[in-house]
């Protein structure tokens, strides 16, 4: 996700911008430390410890620490520890460790990050993991000229979730996912809020993702294979229109209940709380929005200009990835664990889909099988985009992970109406291009 809403974690805006910015100057100070380790060795039994430090919902941590005691029972000679936190503190606290030489072992990357730690020489080259039952855009995903650095753990795809019953409250069925256009949206989510008290069509948009799927619609993109900026100032000044108008016309709540949503968690948020139709998510989460939320959500694709579904920008995208420390004084053991979260049955009865659509094809074909209920509905909706599906985005730049940042601050500018929309656009244009140049 990435957490902001991404992946079943929390997305901070303005109250966590001194606190990003100490964590990006501690990632560039990368360049000035020394050779250093991580500070694990062996613990009093005499066991090799490794570190694993990850970010999700609560349910995610329960899975991941039978996880840990599955790997420890068949490898008694390894004691693995948690560093469990949301979204935003994790890469804080990971920018801080690595460049005072303290990361953990094991690190649970995203795809925004994965440039910022594997350019820098602070990301393990995992060959020796096996990857022989995996797509091999699964593959690439994690690929960069320092080699494997990022093990796909499940692949996702962003989707807008769909209450059912706030949508019947308002007189509305769920609607065709394969013919809407925005101009439906608009519609439709206004009609929500207008019928619904206390309720309302849609929540604040998920970035960067909202962005991306957006102008790959337009057959553009956020960055390009080179890593250079892939769109203008005025395609950011039409998307932020389209926000404004759904601010507008009543789809959204008021400015103030937006920017309070950005701050909140998957069960906090107007999805998980039930006040929204419509939310912009990644397909892993849906299991953990329903729950929160009380019933079955309905995954989505998102509306196009067209009203065809090959047109609605959608890709395949590693939901997560595990990467390991290039300092780790266990780089072997690192390997070993990595390779039983992707590749062991149980890890992949654990996982089911939190961690996306299992990367390992025959690990995916044994869990999606015995899946239920909204799990089920999530793998189902995944494997159908397939046929519609255009080309992956490209392993975002150095840089990359400012852009959700920057494109929060300028849509709630736009919001609180203390900027127009093409000052917002031409101000975040110039500092997304600034971010990853």
């Amino acid at each position: 996700m990435s957490q902001q809403k991404k992946h079943g974690t929390v997305r901070r805006v303005a109250g966590s911008r001194l606190s990003k910015a100490v964590a990006f100057a501690a990632v560039a100070a990368l360049a000035l430390t020394g050779c250093g380790g991580s500070n694990a060795a062996e613990n009093a039994d005499g066991k090799t410890v490794l570190r694993f430090a990850w970010w999700g919902s609560d349910s995610r941590a329960q899975a991941t620490n039978e996880i840990i005691e599955a790997f420890e029972k068949a490898n008694p000679d390894i004691d693995v520890q948690g560093e469990f936190s949301d979204w935003g503190g994790y890469w804080d606290k990971l920018a801080t460790q690595v460049a005072s030489n303290d990361a953990p072992d094991i690190i649970q990357m995203d795809d925004k990050y994965l440039r910022e730690y594997a350019d820098r020489g602070a990301l393990l080259d995992l060959t020796g993991v096996d990857v022989s039952n995996f797509e091999e855009v699964s593959i690439q995903n994690g690929t960069t000229e320092d080699g494997l650095v990022g093990i796909t753990t499940g692949i996702n795809s962003f989707t807008l979730t769909a209450n059912p019953e706030v949508l019947k409250e308002a007189g509305i069925e769920v609607p065709d996912d394969k013919t809407w256009t925005w101009d439906d949206y608009r519609e439709i989510t206004a009609t929500v809020s207008e019928k619904n008290d206390g309720k309302y069509g849609a929540e604040a948009p998920n970035e960067p993702a909202g962005l991306q799927t957006w102008l790959r619609q337009g057959d553009k993109h956020l960055t390009n294979a080179d890593g250079a900026v892939g769109f203008t100032a005025e395609d950011l000044a039409g998307y932020f229109q389209h926000h404004k108008d759904l601010l507008d016309g009543g789809s959204y709540p008021v400015a103030s209940v937006l920017a309070e949503n950005q701050n909140a968690g998957p069960d906090r948020s107007m999805t998980g709380t039930g006040t929204a139709a419509f939310g912009m998510w990644w397909s892993n989460q849906l299991g953990a929005l329903s729950s929160a939320a009380g019933t079955d959500l309905v995954p989505l694709r998102l509306p196009s200009n067209t009203g065809k579904a090959e047109d609605n920008g959608l890709w395949y995208k590693s939901s997560m990835m595990m990467s390991g420390y290039s300092k780790s004084k266990h780089p072997e053991e690192v390997k070993k664990f990595i390779d039983f979260m992707v590749n062991s049955e149980e890890a992949g009865k654990l996982n089911q889909m939190d961690r996306g659509l299992p990367a390992n094809m025959e690990i995916r074909e044994l869990v999606t099988k015995d899946l239920e209920g909204v799990e089920a509905t999530s793998a189902e909706f995944v494997t159908s985009l397939e046929p519609e599906l255009a080309e992956t985005e490209a392993i975002p730049p150095m840089g990359f992970s400012e852009v959700q940042d920057i494109l929060y601050r300028y849509e709630m500018e736009v919001f609180f109406a203390r900027q127009s929309v093409n000052d917002a656009a031409q101000n975040a244009f110039k500092e997304i291009t600034n971010a990853v140049s």
